[in-house]
């Protein structure tokens, strides 16, 4: 084993173990004022609306139900706040979903205006993980995402979901799709994350660059 598969199995190990521990939901801020003190470091999930981002959670805390998951696209209205650790590491944040959301135009508005200020404005943001359904591919609201990534100078990973529903060939063409678009964007992880969910791909990675992220 190299150094290098050394120290990511090393890190993988870590994570598990943490995530492994305390996991609670903290609260919900349905505005800017409702959000906690920033005093940990912070990484948030962002996606279109149904794209996994609950299911995606959940398999990074090894918890069942620690976010709630819907067919229903645009469940989460709010930003839901997680800590992890006991003593407190970090925190993990469950942003609104965007896109194609069951919810009238202002309401999505007000979640846009939400998310937008919240990237601006919390210095204690360490990463965003974007989540695109490995099934279409970025759409143009990912896209229009990751300009509001790149503009609010916040750095993000593409990480790509439901990677199971996808045949090997088609999956090869959605990651050069992907990992080219990524490079386009100047706070873009040049590494993309392939995961699934329901088959546990991936996530053992995945949850070892959230601690990398929210602790260097």
């Amino acid at each position: 084993m190299s150094d290098t598969d050394d120290a990511q199995s090393q890190l993988e190990a870590r994570a598990e173990k943490l995530f492994s521990g305390p996991v609670t939901f903290l609260k919900s801020a349905p505005a800017l004022k409702f959000l906690p003190d920033p005093e940990v470091p912070e990484v948030a999930l962002c996606g279109r609306s149904n794209v996994g981002k609950s299911s995606l959670l959940n398999a990074i805390t090894g918890r069942k139900a620690i976010a709630r998951t819907s067919v229903t696209p645009g469940r989460t209205q709010e930003l839901n706040f997680f800590d992890i650790g006991d003593p407190l590491l970090f925190r993990l944040v469950d942003m609104p979903g965007y896109g194609f959301a069951k919810a009238p135009v202002k309401t999505v508005e007000t979640w846009r205006r939400l998310v937008r200020d919240f990237l601006r404005g919390r210095q204690v943001l360490k990463r965003t993980l974007l989540l695109v359904d490995a099934r279409h591919g970025i759409k143009p609201v990912d896209a229009e995402m990751m300009a509001m990534l790149d503009e609010a100078a916040v750095g993000y990973r593409v990480v790509l979901t439901k990677a199971d529903k996808v045949k090997a060939s088609e999956l090869e063409k959605v990651i050069a799709r992907t990992e080219a678009e990524a490079r386009k964007h100047v706070a873009a992880h040049p590494t993309v994350h392939v995961t699934s969910s329901e088959k546990g791909l991936g996530i053992a990675k995945l949850r070892g660059a959230v601690l990398e992220d929210a602790t260097e």
